[in-house]
């Protein structure tokens, strides 16, 4: 597979990685760009332990919370000018009340909203407001209390990151605390248990790969490899994460200590995983002129 500038500029973007490093690493991998991460965390040559997704739509996240269930959802636009606009605002918090009676999100696209269905509202927003937009996720989590939180608000319960947090027992005030924690650090499972079993076994990999490169005996590398196993869990799990409030706590003794259990979390942030095209101003300033 040829591997062109473009492939090496985004691989480069994605790990901080020197531009001969990167272009070596696609090509010991064929051009696959997740393979060629983890050669360059091999080699320990990438900045970032994984790559982000460049975050692009625009929208909004809203939250909403009834007793024991809370929902989020989020609701793309195409500018970031629109989640200022007090009609999309309105549309978008009603959505979000909406889903603490859906399902998911189909169900909630179908869901009566003042006489029309929210896929309806949706439509006629467009044709109002001259934008295209869409209805994204929906995440849901349900316990004893749950707890909110939303970054970068633009309005009540919206905003561009939104956290719900559940929990077992009675919040006396952590939860809130553990959802602002969640928002910054952005786990990506609440345990061990709830982690994708691909991400852990790719980690478990380059781990491997990475003690062997070191040349020591074997059971100095097993050692090696559990020991930065646990390191890890403790930085990608909310359970095993330093709290930010107080990091010579875990998340979860913190949460204990309060008298809480933490059984479930939502983290929504808008257009995250979504790519966006990134035009030529100058290029379209010149098709604009052209006619």
């Amino acid at each position: 597979m040829a591997i062109t500038a473009a492939m090496v500029k985004e691989l480069r973007d994605a790990t901080g990685a020197g531009m001969m490093d990167a272009k070596k690493a696609l090509t010991e991998t064929g051009g696959d760009m997740e393979a060629a991460v983890d050669w360059l965390r091999t080699k320990g040559l990438a900045k970032a332990a994984k790559k982000s997704g460049r975050t692009a739509a625009e929208g909004l996240v809203a939250v909403a919370v009834d007793g024991g269930r809370g929902v989020a959802v989020e609701v793309n636009s195409e500018t970031d000018f629109v989640a200022k606009n007090e009609d999309f605002q309105k549309m978008v918090g009603d959505i979000a009340r909406a889903a603490l009676q859906a399902e998911d999100i189909e169900a909630l696209k179908a869901a009566d909203l003042e006489g029309k269905s929210v896929a309806d509202r949706l439509t006629d927003a467009i044709a109002r407001i001259g934008e295209n937009m869409n209805l994204r996720r929906m995440a849901r989590v349900e316990g004893d209390s749950i707890a909110a939180y939303v970054h970068n608000a633009a309005a009540p319960d919206m905003g561009q990151i939104g956290v719900l947090v559940a929990l077992k027992g009675e919040d006396n005030g952590i939860g809130r605390q553990i959802a602002m924690h969640v928002a910054a650090a952005s786990p990506a499972a609440l345990s061990e248990a709830d982690l994708d079993p691909a991400l852990l076994e790719r980690e478990k990999a380059v781990l491997t790969e990475q003690a062997r490169e070191s040349g020591k005996p074997e059971q100095v590398i097993e050692k090696m490899i559990q020991g930065r196993l646990r390191k890890f869990l403790s930085e990608v799990t909310l359970l095993g994460q330093s709290f930010v409030i107080d990091p010579d706590k875990t998340v979860a003794r913190a949460a204990e200590e309060a008298g809480v259990e933490i059984v479930g979390f939502v983290r929504l942030a808008v257009g995250e995983g979504i790519e966006k095209k990134q035009e030529d101003f100058a290029a379209e300033v010149a098709r604009a002129v052209q006619g």
